[in-house]
């Protein structure tokens, strides 16, 4: 597979050129800077002493032109524009951008239409499993048990709640038979009376380097249970993300995200 990756010169960015360089199944084919980055014009590779051949580069269509799929963690809006382009050469991607609106969102599955798309909030293998476990769990906790999502990422994100969180409520909600943006709390402050049984509530921490924590806490009387996933690394994201474009490879057109992937519809 010719992969190109976008934020190629960020903390994710470099996770997923180091992840291609371990897969014998795929290649380097693009590296995509923001324009006026200082690193452009370097090698992809630079960063782990290593020649590429690839040059960091802020030429969207260029890169394009000779990628098989784009993987993408970046921004709403850095991601649309990649959007225009890969649908100007045919080329498939690979979503974990978080953060977008309604509309952007439906732009995303009209674009399955013409490529192939993976989009997902959390590309790790065990965040989507996790999500199999909750809505397990809140069909069996659905009379007498609070829910409350509680998750914590580094200082530099600037979303909240973050796109796991989300899915993860909306995981728990559906299994609840309830639609998240009529049930959910997010964050509480001053006098807000008794907690409504039917919520689901939300709380964020930002601080330090955190990776992603995430707990989603059912709490009875005189019990709780407690489902938590916590990454260690960015390795799982890169590695789910690189699954996601083998699984592009073979199917093709369609929108998708990593319940797909992994066959766990």
């Amino acid at each position: 597979m010719k992969i190109a990756i976008a934020g190629a010169s960020g903390r994710m960015g470099r996770m997923l050129i180091e992840a291609v360089f371990n897969d014998p199944d795929a290649v380097l084919a693009g590296a995509l800077g923001r324009p006026g980055a200082a690193a452009l014009g370097e090698d992809a590779g630079a960063f782990l002493g290593k020649k590429t051949g690839v040059t960091l580069s802020d030429d969207v269509d260029g890169v394009l032109a000779g990628a098989d799929c784009l993987i993408d963690f970046t921004r709403p809006e850095v991601t649309m524009a990649h959007l225009d382009a890969a649908l100007r050469h045919g080329t498939n991607l690979v979503i974990g951008t978080t953060g977008f609106d309604e509309a952007q969102k439906e732009a995303l599955a009209r674009a399955g239409e013409k490529i192939g798309i993976v989009f997902a909030a959390n590309m790790s293998v065990g965040v989507n499993v996790t999500l199999k476990l909750l809505e397990f769990a809140a069909r069996h906790f659905a009379e007498g048990y609070d829910i409350e999502i509680i998750e914590a990422h580094h200082r530099h994100k600037v979303d909240a709640p973050s796109g796991t969180a989300l899915m993860m409520g909306e995981a728990v909600a559906g299994a609840l038979g309830r639609k998240l943006e009529d049930c959910a709390v997010y964050g509480r402050h001053g006098i807000t009376g008794e907690r409504d049984p039917s919520t689901i509530g939300f709380s964020a921490i930002r601080g330090g380097d955190i990776v992603g924590d995430h707990t989603v806490l059912f709490a009875g009387t005189g019990e709780r249970i407690e489902i938590t996933h916590k990454s260690a690394s960015r390795v799982s994201y890169a590695q789910g993300a690189l699954r996601a474009a083998r699984f592009l490879a073979e199917r093709g057109t369609g929108f998708y995200d990593m319940r797909d992937v992994l066959g766990l519809r």
